[in-house]
């Protein structure tokens, strides 16, 4: 079945062929409403690419891939939409794949959905795989599909190779403010960004929090063209420099990862390292990870007896180094759960 272009207006819509008609009449909208869900959300789709003309999408590979999601990106709230219309695309096609109408369109649907994974897909752990599983599922139905059986990945859409210690690398960082997808050069920090946020500091939950809340306000902020786009692409990168260093204070420090988390509970607060300083506030951190190390029991968080046993054990450390009283209990409450997010390693 050979296929065609259809230009209307400034939307480059591809042409499959001549719906079939049926007895009386009757269209394939008319004898199957699923496959009139199907149409309507190309449709949708189709117009959130006005403008953007992809018409060589059989052979526009990863290349085009990244130009449709960049051009999503600059619209707002243009991935909620998009992603929200392919998945709904997606699950009409499959109740309706055997009508030859649908059978026609099968090859637009994956490149939709393409674009939806590109849009969509975070880091997949060995432990997280249903969400690829799904993809390559739905890639199975389709058929002959534009993209190859590996899940669309980003870093190969815009043609960069994965760095190795992802957004701490410069040369990698310097690649992407070249990138000419500017909208998706921001998804793709964002992206990286969240990833590391969890995998650096996963254990320790002020420098999460910390990090965390600036990521989201810089993307608030982008989200509500408040700011440029190549103003948020440099913010992001200034605090992938920033995340390098809070990364790196440990060793500046002289503490190791579990020392460092609980010196960033001590350190919340600015009057205790006015008063006290780093050198007490090592002193008092490699105190608390030793002793709560040896005290702490799988079932401590569900246990009240051990966990007031604990709070007067950290009270003790603090007031032997006189920690300002005034902070203290706030102090005992984020040890708490700083090991309590560590307990699981300890274990």
């Amino acid at each position: 079945m050979s296929k065609i272009s259809r230009h209307v207006g400034n939307t480059f819509l591809p042409t499959n062929h001549v719906a079939k008609v049926y007895p009386k009449g009757i269209k394939a909208e008319q004898h199957c409403p699923i496959y009139a869900v199907l149409e309507e959300k190309l449709d949708i789709l189709r117009a959130m690419l006005h403008g953007f003309d992809y018409s060589d999408f059989l052979t526009g590979g990863h290349g085009l891939l990244a130009k449709t999601a960049n051009h999503v990106l600059g619209i707002k709230e243009g991935k909620k939409r998009f992603c929200d219309t392919a998945l709904a695309m997606s699950k009409a096609f499959t109740l309706c794949c055997t009508l030859d109408e649908a059978k026609a369109e099968r090859e637009e649907v994956a490149f939709f959905q393409a674009v939806k994974v590109l849009l969509t897909k975070k880091a997949i752990s060995g432990k997280k795989k249903t969400n690829e599983e799904r993809e390559l599922a739905i890639r199975q139905i389709i058929g002959s599909a534009v993209v190859s059986e590996e899940v669309v990945d980003i870093f190969n859409a815009v043609g960069l190779d994965k760095p190795n210690i992802g957004i701490l690398d410069q040369d990698f960082l310097n690649d992407v403010r070249n990138l000419p997808e500017r909208n998706l050069a921001v998804e793709l920090l964002e992206r990286l960004l969240e990833g590391e946020i969890k995998a650096r500091f996963a254990s320790n939950i002020v420098q999460q929090h910390k990090f965390s809340e600036l990521l989201t306000n810089v993307i608030l902020r982008y989200q509500n063209r408040s700011i440029e786009t190549a103003q948020v692409i440099e913010e992001l990168i200034q605090m992938a420099k920033k995340f390098k260093e809070a990364a790196e204070r440990g060793a500046d420090l002289g503490l190791n990862n579990d020392e460092l988390a609980f010196y960033d509970a001590l350190a919340n607060n600015e009057e205790s390292v006015r008063e006290l300083g780093d050198d007490t506030l090592k002193k008092i951190a490699h105190e608390l990870a030793e002793n709560l190390r040896k005290n702490v029991s799988v079932d401590w968080s569900v246990r009240e007896s051990v966990r007031a046993s604990l709070r007067l054990m950290v009270k003790r450390i603090l007031r032997k180094y006189k920690y300002p009283p005034g902070k203290q209990e706030e102090a005992v409450q984020l040890v708490l759960e700083q090991a309590e997010s560590l307990s699981a390693e300890w274990g």
